[in-house]
């Protein structure tokens, strides 16, 4: 009598598997972006994020170790997007001038499109960066960002068009100082300077005077022939509120 053989189980495949871990991470490490944004580091629980994950706690240390690789991969990723979008761009290196300002009107309008960013960032400063220094990472991003400064520099230098002397990192560091420090303190300075920063007009005409203010920098002389016009921000604060005329009214 022949015996009946047991049909074998359906062996899922191990490409879904991954697959499905894969999906189950990035939906933690999404939560995790917003709720760390939104709490901050010690207000950003574990029960917090694995609940708007519609996960378990138990994955988030299965993934990340601990809250704090949670954190570091949420930095991670951060600036891995940024970098991704600042590598999308088509840059003319041959033209160093426009180069140069398209850098600028991308860093600032990143900083604007993706306030997270800004906000996860002031929320690491205020613990004095000791999660990110972890991360062996976020120096790639950085360095491919000063990088693409640097070969702009080289080629305005070149060209005799930007001076010999400038490092990439300065010029880094003063663009993202201006368009960092305008969104993170925006609501402060709003309320001190009684401006509204965040409105679109405002935005645009900060734009402009950081770019202006980057290309005299940079240039090889104080000439102003080849700089980008900026007509359409002329309007902007002609004369200053009413707020700040009364404050400096008060002081006479």
């Amino acid at each position: 009598m022949a015996t009946r053989k047991t049909p074998a189980k359906p062996q899922r495949k191990t490409g879904v598997r991954e697959a499905q871990a894969q999906a189950s991470r990035e939906a933690i490490l999404r939560a995790a972006t917003k709720v760390f944004a939104r709490y901050g580091y010690d207000g950003g629980s574990v029960e917090k994020i694995s609940r708007a994950a519609k996960s378990y706690d138990r994955m988030i240390y299965y993934y990340f170790g601990s809250k704090e690789g949670l954190f570091v991969a949420v930095l991670e990723g951060i600036y891995q997007r940024m970098d991704e979008a600042e590598a999308a761009m088509a840059l003319d290196m041959a033209r160093p001038v426009e180069a140069l300002t398209e850098v600028i009107r991308f860093v600032l309008g990143y900083y604007r499109r993706n306030p997270d960013f800004v906000t996860l960032l002031n929320t690491e400063n205020l613990h004095k960066g000791r999660h990110i220094a972890k991360s062996v990472r976020a120096r790639e991003y950085s360095s491919r960002a000063v990088a693409v400064i640097a070969s702009i520099l080289e080629s305005g230098t070149a060209q005799g068009l930007f001076r010999p002397d400038l490092a990439a990192r300065d010029v880094y560091l003063l663009i993202a100082a201006t368009g960092y420090f305008y969104m993170s303190n925006r609501y402060t300075l709003a309320s001190f300077l009684g401006e509204q920063l965040d409105a679109p007009e405002a935005a645009q005409h900060w734009e402009a005077f950081v770019t202006e203010t980057v290309l005299r920098t940079v240039r090889q002389d104080d000439s102003t022939e080849s700089l980008p016009p900026h007509e359409e921000t002329q309007k902007w604060q002609k004369s200053p509120p009413p707020a700040s005329r009364a404050r400096s009214s008060s002081r006479t």
